[in-house]
């Protein structure tokens, strides 16, 4: 699967997992500690509007990171109190009737979609004073896309889980940020779920672990 294939593959899933969701939904716990499910659709919004930016902002200058290298990684979980965060929130509660968040991620994320498709891997884009070829700033949002869909149906088990290709692309990504592999007995999703401090790991999967679950969980923003 080539960059532009997993960004069109895990975003596509996730909008249309968001497209299926009761209003009811939008009130309910997400995998995002401290957001409901309209704070983390509303944050996929903004996300949106930063693929549109950056696949707008071309750059002449060679790349300064990759894919893996994109994100930045602590070990402390948020608190909610960062600026950004709880500017999400205040916008989510702003929409009130879901259907307006819902149409918003709709417009904003289809056009997301099609400049991905239509933009030349070869070439570079600037985002946050860095620069990445666009085949490795859309290949870092698989990432982003499939850990938020699992956010999205962390509390809504009837809701489809992000597809199988996504799930594999999103480990080996996580795998390359933390310098270490996970257990190849372990599925993608709990590797994925455990990596980034989601849910603690059982004893049967910190002994599977070993050395690797003193370090988690990796925070990735």
């Amino acid at each position: 699967m080539d960059d532009t294939d997993g960004f069109s593959l895990s975003w596509s899933a996730l909008r249309a997992a968001v497209a299926d969701l009761a209003d009811d939904d939008f009130g309910r716990p997400s995998g995002c500690a401290g957001w409901l499910v309209r704070d983390l659709v509303c944050h996929l919004v903004i996300d949106a509007q930063d693929v549109l930016i950056t696949l707008a902002t071309p750059a002449d200058a060679e790349p300064t990171r990759d894919a893996a290298t994109y994100w930045t990684v602590t070990h402390t979980p948020p608190t909610g109190e960062d600026p950004l965060d709880a500017l999400t929130v205040r916008l989510a509660a702003a929409y009130q009737d879901p259907a307006l968040l819902r149409f918003h991620l709709d417009d904003v994320g289809s056009a997301a979609g099609r400049a991905a498709l239509l933009a030349d891997p070869r070439t570079r884009v600037g985002t946050q004073d860095q620069v990445l070829t666009t085949a490795d700033y859309l290949s870092a949002y698989v990432l982003e896309w499939t850990i938020h869909h699992l956010d999205l149906t962390a509390h809504l088990p009837d809701t489809p889980p992000p597809p199988p290709a996504t799930l594999a692309e999103a480990r080996a990504l996580l795998e390359r940020i933390t310098g270490e592999p996970f257990p190849a007995a372990l599925p993608d999703t709990d590797a994925l779920l455990l990596g980034t401090g989601r849910r603690a790991p059982t004893p049967a999967e910190r002994t599977a672990l070993g050395a690797l679950a003193a370090r988690l969980p990796f925070v990735i923003g």
